[in-house]
């Protein structure tokens, strides 16, 4: 899976009418708006959608799929690094009132997330460094990578200033455990987790 960037608009189309047009045009496609840039990324393969698939488990075994959060896959940020960016998590931890934030084009004010993660693809630059500085800077209190091709779980924490001030990296083998900040204890096997992304071959 590759992702395509498009700096500029055609004519003299806002971004993100731009990036409206280009779904419209490739359904299934993820489109962005990172630092006033567009993102196109295909459609997931297997890998991307197992480790997704396994990731939600724990988060629903801690409770945090109802009461005061929800957990959702594909929900809109809204962005505070330009004035039409937003991002599309994999998954998100959620407060349980997201429907009251609202902003424009199905995206939400970050204040209503407790935590983003992202499953890499062929364009895990992005999710390594453009998303980084980009939930950090909209104070996003976690933000956790899947990192399929290193074999590694990051945990981001504490955004100020953005950037994050703690950037932990665990191994296969390591359990992983995310802030109670986000609702709950929530722990992850960092091994189960990034063998279920590894791509099947023949």
């Amino acid at each position: 899976m590759s992702a395509a960037s498009v700096e500029r608009p055609h004519g003299n189309r806002p971004l993100i009418a731009e990036a409206n047009r280009i779904v419209d045009r490739l359904p299934g496609y993820r489109v962005e708006i990172i630092g006033g840039t567009i993102v196109v990324t295909p459609p997931p393969n297997v890998g991307h959608a197992r480790a997704l698939s396994r990731l939600r488990t724990p988060f629903i075994a801690a409770g945090l799929a109802g009461g005061e959060t929800e957990v959702l896959e594909g929900v809109g940020v809204w962005l505070p690094n330009g004035a039409e960016d937003y991002a599309i998590p994999d998954l998100a931890v959620v407060d349980a009132d997201i429907d009251d934030h609202l902003i424009e084009n199905n995206c939400y004010d970050p204040i209503a997330f407790r935590l983003v993660l992202e499953v890499t693809s062929s364009n895990y630059e992005n999710d390594l460094r453009g998303k980084v500085g980009a939930y950090a800077q909209a104070k996003i209190p976690v933000y956790v990578i899947i990192n399929r091709q290193h074999q590694r779980v990051h945990v981001l924490t504490e955004p100020t200033g953005g950037e994050y001030q703690t950037h932990r990296i665990h191994a296969p083998g390591e359990t992983v455990t995310l802030p109670k900040s986000i609702g709950a204890e929530v722990t992850l096997d960092a091994d189960l987790i990034l063998k279920a992304g590894q791509t099947k071959v023949s």
